[in-house]
């Protein structure tokens, strides 16, 4: 496979906040992200996405888009998909690090004849994530699998 690429513009607007978008993207209101510094930090904004904010968000999408290629591919059949995750920043040797996600994904399934396919899938999904697979943070993954 060849390359791909995903371009992402970052512009300051005013105090420690500015606006994100990409190319790849319409350009409008919908496709573009305010950014700003949390507000733990001197100067943050509460309410705006922060980079800790995306970086738990790439982690957390990434694994519910590779769980929907792998859950599609095994024919599994599910009603729901959702994840909660929590990102953990704390200081390490000195510098700020995203040490830990936390990835709590709910699937609910038909039938409990399915149960351990979705264990396995949501563990390829995980292991198979490729943002997981690009960064040192530690992925810690607790699934919730419920039958409806």
């Amino acid at each position: 496979m060849e390359p791909h690429y995903y371009n992402v513009d970052v512009n300051w607007n005013k105090d420690r906040k500015g606006v994100m978008c990409s190319p790849e993207l319409i350009r409008d209101a919908n496709t573009c992200i305010e950014v700003a510094t949390p507000p733990e930090f001197p100067k943050g904004m509460p309410g705006i996405w922060s980079p800790e904010h995306l970086f738990t968000a790439s982690v957390s999408s990434c694994l519910m888009t590779t769980f929907l290629a792998i859950a599609e591919n095994s024919k599994l059949e599910f009603s729901t998909f959702s994840c909660k995750s929590k990102g953990t920043l704390e200081r390490v040797e000195g510098k700020f690090v995203m040490s830990e996600i936390l990835l709590e994904p709910s699937v609910t399934i038909r039938d409990e004849k399915d149960r351990e396919k979705t264990e396995r899938i949501l563990q390829k999904s995980e292991a198979a994530c490729l943002i997981s697979n690009s960064i040192k943070s530690k992925i810690t993954m607790v699934p919730t699998i419920l039958v409806n």
